[in-house]
């Protein structure tokens, strides 16, 4: 018989175990403050870079909603926390909640892989999920995680739902790019963006997860926690990435030659995953674009603009044709260093 798919998104540090939120303490007051009015909006837009806690924060405002389902309970309340050894919290940290349904992408058994988007059929779970009374007699939420995985029939069945929507139901939509979405789910949002976190409260998250910046490790861990902008999600990717090595060598180069070119991209021999030259193409191209724009502000930014296309283009047309990325990388670390001398 064959191995049923395990799901990735099934690990400890998942969104909805999460005891803590770092660096949105803002967006939190406006949750919590929406709540203790009693006339809450019905649907919230959580928005910002990926990685960065949008879904933690909706987790924590579904754990919060349903342990203080009234205005009157809510204003009891500082802050959203929710005890981890709370009845509610167990339930949705556990996938178990009643009245909690998350609609994201589905496990394509088949395949033995996630579906590439939210289909038509999990959007329409909540038609079902919104028609049924509360089982604990308060709200009902729904959290979209992420709604950029909407295709056009999904999104348009949950229009529908944020449309007309029921009693004490809300909808807690988080998206990395809003723009992409439909402009009438979002003409029906409360808009509520979050931004990237300090370099210090991306630490905080790390350690929380088990990723402590001391002894051995701390060298990676801190250079993580810089390199992702803000991003702990992305952090955790990038620690242990022979990508993030590769690209941590390259921004200790003061100068590009063919011979340093071609040592950094000796990374990409082939031992290294398709995870990893990802991590290092979004990097690179990343400083690519932020150097470009600084050039820019100061008026000679058009060669360094012009390499972020090409690189870019380049190292995308290598993983689509199955190219040689070895070779794909020290060509674009040299097209680089044309484009910084030119500049």
């Amino acid at each position: 018989m064959a191995e049923e798919f395990k799901d990735p998104r099934n690990v400890p540090w998942h969104p909805r175990s999460a005891t803590e939120l770092a660096g949105h303490n803002t967006a939190e007051s406006r949750l919590l403050q929406a709540a203790q009015t009693g006339k809450l909006h019905h649907a919230w837009l959580i928005s910002g870079p990926r990685g960065i806690g949008k879904a933690t924060l909706a987790y924590r405002f579904a754990k919060f909603l349903l342990q203080a389902p009234t205005a009157e309970k809510a204003r009891k309340h500082s802050s959203l926390y929710v005890p981890p050894d709370s009845h509610v919290f167990r339930q949705i940290s556990a996938g178990a909640h009643p009245d909690l349904l998350v609609i994201e992408r589905g496990v394509d058994q088949r395949n033995k892989r996630l579906k590439t988007e939210i289909a038509v059929d999990d959007a329409r779970w909540a038609q079902n999920f919104f028609g049924q009374t509360a089982a604990t007699g308060g709200w009902r939420v729904a959290i979209v995680d992420p709604a950029d995985d909407l295709n056009a029939a999904s999104a348009n069945a949950l229009l529908k739902i944020i449309e007309e929507p029921p009693k004490q139901s809300i909808f807690l939509i988080v998206a990395h790019q809003p723009g992409r979405l439909l402009p009438t789910i979002r003409s029906r949002c409360l808009h509520l963006p979050l931004d990237s976190l300090s370099e210090d409260d991306t630490l905080r998250v790390l350690r929380a997860q088990g990723h402590e910046a001391v002894g051995p490790e701390e060298g990676a861990i801190r250079e993580a926690a810089e390199l992702s902008r803000g991003s702990p999600g992305r952090a955790m990717d990038l620690i242990g990435s022979r990508g993030a090595a590769a690209f941590g060598e390259f921004l200790k180069r003061s100068k590009l030659s063919p011979a340093t070119a071609v040592e950094i991209a000796a990374a990409f021999s082939g031992r290294e995953t398709a995870e990893d030259y990802f991590i290092f193409c979004e990097l690179l191209v990343g400083w690519v674009a932020e150097q470009a724009r600084a050039a820019g502000l100061q008026g000679h930014g058009e060669a360094l603009a012009r390499a972020h296309d090409d690189i870019n283009a380049s190292l995308r047309q290598a993983d689509a044709l199955n190219l040689d990325r070895r070779q794909t990388v020290t060509d674009a670390l040299m097209r680089l260093e044309e484009a910084l001398k030119a500049s």
